[in-house]
């Protein structure tokens, strides 16, 4: 019953492959949007963890990324991505799998400013990595396509299930690497 323009104006969504075009950063950030200011594009950049890199290229904001972002890594890609859904300043903000590419320490700093920006609205985060979802208000584990547990980050692991098995391993995962 919702309107598709009314819908598509409340929903930012950043999958996890995303998709980019041969123009500028600035544009590609703006995708979508009909007016801002380059105060909220930086702000958007910030939240994306993107601002420091943009920061270092000879054009800044203005530089071209070529085909797809070929020009930019896999982590960069997905924070222009965020930053574009950011900036739209959406009431339900859809992550699927967006952090995939982005080492540990930059995905914490993302995740905590998009708690302070999406503070009384709708996040939904896909993601295989707990480290992503360990402080959502609610985590849902699917098996196949159906929910076999839902609850709390400290319910799950309490409870011993799949969730908790999955983070016993990724806990090993990391210690291991720490070796």
């Amino acid at each position: 019953e919702v309107p598709l323009e009314t819908l598509r104006k409340n929903i930012g969504m950043v999958p996890q492959d995303t998709f980019l075009f041969s123009d500028t950063i600035v544009q590609n950030i703006l995708f979508g949007v009909e007016e801002t200011s380059m105060e909220k594009v930086n702000g958007a950049a910030e939240t994306a963890q993107l601002r420091s890199n943009v920061e270092e290229f000879a054009e800044k904001y203005d530089t071209i990324i070529g085909e797809r972002g070929i020009t930019l890594s896999g982590g960069q890609k997905q924070r222009l991505a965020i930053a574009r859904a950011v900036i739209r300043e959406p009431k339900i903000l859809i992550l699927d799998d967006a952090l995939s590419s982005v080492d540990t320490h930059t995905e914490d700093e993302i995740l905590s400013r998009l708690k302070l920006l999406m503070k009384d609205r709708t996040c939904l985060i896909v993601s295989h990595r707990i480290q992503t979802v360990k402080y959502a208000d609610l985590i849902i584990t699917l098996k196949d396509g159906e929910i076999i547990e839902r609850g709390t980050h400290d319910e799950l692991v309490e409870r011993g299930g799949v969730y908790a098995l999955m983070y016993q391993r990724q806990l090993l995962e990391e210690e291991m690497e720490g070796i």
